[in-house]
Formats: structure tokens, sequence, C-alpha cells
């Protein structure tokens, strides 16, 4: 997914000389491509992520089309501030992004681990939040950011995970869900994001269950929303991210209005975690590893499958 990143990013700038990257001192490897084809186009902020947003800022107001790449613990969380008043504030078209979101940077421990970015920019105004699963929704999300008229926030999660669709996402469509699987009416239906679109598929395949995939975050289509609840027996939301602000926050707060429905939220309980490990170990104490949803979405299933009518 990464070089899918790498590769729409030198894309889009050799297409268009107003596309900018800033960097906060990350990412050489990823973007040697880009420095080599683009020299000019490519700006090292260095450590001062505040600063760079504010730059980013500067050079939209004056045409640019600037990207904004750093870990998602500092863009977007330590410069929430500057995103909400230097961009957002004045709907500017800046593409923030954030790698390395949850749990990716396990052993960095607390202070690189970012499991509520999505709960900070789903609440500023006008910010739109795209959460790619795969290599294709990675290609179609940066040609919508790039499309996009005001500010977005695209997050990088865990990239190695492999494809969750077959071909090519020809574009997305804003706020729309993306079936990847389907399932049975009287079983429970499963929305992801990012890197859990994979464990959403793998626990539905054994329990015949229904899964879509959801790169836009904000907004999110209470049209696809209900039309999943309609289809199924109740709805699971998996992210890694706090259960707490995002994708679960997200669809409960449209079926509680739209489509009233059970909901189960798999996420990150509201708690830091207990232990420095790597990254499958963390999804292990937080109960985001496989077997862990399977047993959730399993017990779950009982209590949302109809019973027989006397």
């Amino acid at each position: 997914m990464r070089d899918a990143f790498s590769n729409a990013l030198v894309r889009l700038a050799l297409a268009d000389p107003k596309v900018l990257l800033l960097t906060g001192d990350h990412g050489y490897a990823l973007f040697d491509e880009f420095r080599k084809r683009c020299p000019d186009q490519y700006i090292n902020a260095g450590i001062a992520e505040q600063n760079m947003v504010g730059m980013a800022a500067g050079l939209a107001r004056v045409g640019f089309r600037p990207f904004v790449y750093g870990l998602a613990a500092f863009v977007p969380i330590r410069t929430v501030e500057q995103i909400k008043l230097d961009i957002a504030h004045d709907d500017l078209p800046v593409v923030l992004l954030g790698d390395g979101a949850g749990f990716v940077y396990s052993h960095l421990g607390t202070s690189h681990q970012s499991t509520e970015d999505i709960a900070c920019t789903r609440a500023i105004p006008g910010l739109e939040v795209l959460s790619p699963a795969d290599r294709f929704e990675m290609t179609a999300s940066m040609d919508y950011a790039y499309a996009a008229s005001g500010p977005v926030y695209l997050r990088m999660g865990k990239s190695d995970r492999g494809d969750v669709h077959a071909e090519p996402v020809q574009a997305l469509r804003a706020g729309g869900l993306l079936q990847v699987r389907a399932g049975r009416s009287d079983r429970p239906g499963l929305i992801a994001t990012g890197s859990m679109v994979h464990t959403a598929v793998d626990v539905a395949q054994a329990l015949e269950l229904s899964v879509w995939s959801a790169p836009v975050l904000k907004p999110l289509r209470a049209e696809d929303v209900c039309a999943a609840a309609r289809a199924t027996s109740g709805l699971v939301t998996l992210e890694e991210h706090s259960v707490l602000g995002g994708l679960g926050a997200a669809v409960a707060e449209i079926s509680s209005e739209y489509e009233p429905v059970r909901v189960l939220r798999i996420g990150v309980p509201d708690r830091f975690s207990e232990y420095c490990g790597t990254h499958t170990y963390l999804l292990r104490e937080h109960g985001l590893d496989t077997d862990s949803v399977r047993a959730k979405v399993e017990s779950f299933s009982q209590t949302t499958r109809p019973t027989a009518s006397v």
C-alpha cells in the first residue's frame, strides 16, 4: 500500500507542478522516487510539524496543492490547532497524510501510537477523513483527495496486509461504503476501515457474513449505513482506533437517527496499552487480533439472530 501511495503522489506531481510534498523529516526511502523526479516540489520542513502545517496553509493560499506527510501521532495529533485554524477554518485544499496510524509504531510506545486521530479530525468542521484498506483504495483515495476542493486527512495504518479487493477501485464516492463480501441476511454485517478490513474478511468467511469497507469516514453516507443495516441482523464495526469517536461512533450516530439497529463497536478500549511490544502483540492485548474479533462477532451474532415465530 505504501508503494501505491508513493506512485500516486509522483503521478499527481508530474501532472501538476503545483503539487508540493512537505515532510517533517520522515519518509526518506518512501520518497526517493518523488525527490528524484520532482526535486523542486519537495520540502523537508524538519521536525517542526506545527510550523509545517502553517507553511502548507500559506502555500495553498497562493495556489499550490500541498500534501503534508508525517507520522499520525504528529500529523494530525500534534498539529490539531494549526489544522483547525490555519487550514480548515478557511477551507484550504491541503491534504494531510498521517502514516503509521494505530499501533504500527508499536515498540516506540504511546508517544508514537495514534488511536485517537479519527476522533480528532472528525470533529474539525469541513475536514474530510479517509482511511484506505489496500493499494486499490489508496490509489483511489489519493485521487479523491487531490480532486477535493477543501482539506482532507488521509490515514495510513498497517500497510502490508495484502489486498481486500480483487481489482482496482474506480472511484470513491463521498462517504460511500464498498462491499467487499456478500453474506447471509440473518447474520450481522461487518463494516471495517483501514487495516481491519482484512481481519473482517478473515472472520466473515467462516461465519458467512457480509463485509463493507469504509475508506471515507467523513462524510459517511447515511444511505449506505442504513442499507447495510437493512441487509443484516446487526452491524459490527472494526477499526484500529479508539472505540470512542471513530468509525463505530459514526455508524452508531447514523443508525440511531435513521435506521435503529444493534451495533457492536470493536476497537481499542478506552485505555493506554499496558505493555510495549510488537504490532501483533498490541492487537492481541486490545482484543483486535483475528481470534478475539471472531469470538466477539460470534457472541454478538447469537444475540441478533432472529428467533423462530411460534
